[in-house]
């Protein structure tokens, strides 16, 4: 518990001491007079602003869509699939977490070149780079994260809830919503925030399939390659409040205790 607090929160402790300050603009160094205004900067300029609400609308979108493929494929793994199958299904879905985050990223760029990429060349269209190639990649790159949350909730609810419900003489559609929907929210809300989290962090695959499209991780990298590493700190302080803000929600709808 010390190494955890020492090395995550002694981080954010030693971000938001460098936000504070700014430097000499002629010789560099740093003015420890503590400021606001490099926050001021990021929380008022239109185009952190626009960034930050184009990130939140990715995160959302992989969110959504990853959730959508991974509560169907989830019940079958756990509910339909024989022992066998479901074996291989888990190592399948395990097995993309073994390949490089950067082979990934550039397969995806790849399939999706405008010009000469795989789905042009078989479809013969394809979105290009853009947000739309980023909510693409992202999906798939977390994809597991959803899966196995949602997984493991359905791995444990009990087959008789399942059974009386079909009993009792509901159908199919009725047994999910009234009794597998509501025991996986737990699971459900796990998984959203590892995609959540991930693609309001993320900024490589933004640049491999991104195009011209900016989000809050590449501003922040772009910012500390280039010196301006204050003002990174200040920006990289955003993500880190909407994450903080979306755990206390959750924490406060006490979904994660059944976890």
């Amino acid at each position: 518990m010390l190494w955890l607090v020492l090395a995550y929160v002694g981080s954010l402790v030693v971000l938001l001491s460098r936000s504070l300050f700014q430097k000499d603009e002629l010789s560099e160094r740093l003015i420890r007079e503590p400021t606001l205004d490099n926050i001021t900067t990021v929380l008022t300029g239109a185009v952190y602003r626009d960034a930050a609400i184009r990130t939140l609308w990715i995160a959302l979108a992989v969110t959504i869509i990853d959730l959508l493929i991974a509560v169907p494929m989830s019940v079958f793994m756990a509910k339909v699939a024989s022992p066998r199958m479901r074996r291989l299904m888990v190592v399948a879905v395990l097995t993309p977490l073994w390949a490089s985050y950067v082979v990934k990223a550039y397969a995806w760029r790849a399939i999706l070149d405008p010009v000469g990429g795989v789905l042009k060349n078989v479809t013969g269209s394809s979105p290009g780079y853009g947000i739309t190639a980023t909510i693409l990649t992202l999906s798939y790159l977390w994809l597991p994260y959803m899966v196995l949350p949602v997984y493991a909730g359905l791995d444990r609810l009990p087959n008789t809830l399942l059974e009386a419900s079909s009993d009792l003489g509901a159908k199919t559609g009725r047994t999910f919503r009234s009794v597998i929907l509501p025991m996986l929210v737990p699971s459900l809300l796990a998984g959203s925030i590892f995609t959540f989290s991930l693609t309001l962090g993320d900024y490589i695959a933004i640049k491999f399939v991104g195009g011209t499209s900016q989000t809050m991780g590449s501003i922040i990298a772009q910012y500390f390659v280039g010196g301006n590493d204050l003002l990174a700190a200040a920006y990289a302080l955003v993500p880190v409040a909407i994450m903080g803000f979306y755990l206390v929600l959750v924490g406060r709808s006490g979904a994660l205790e059944n976890l």
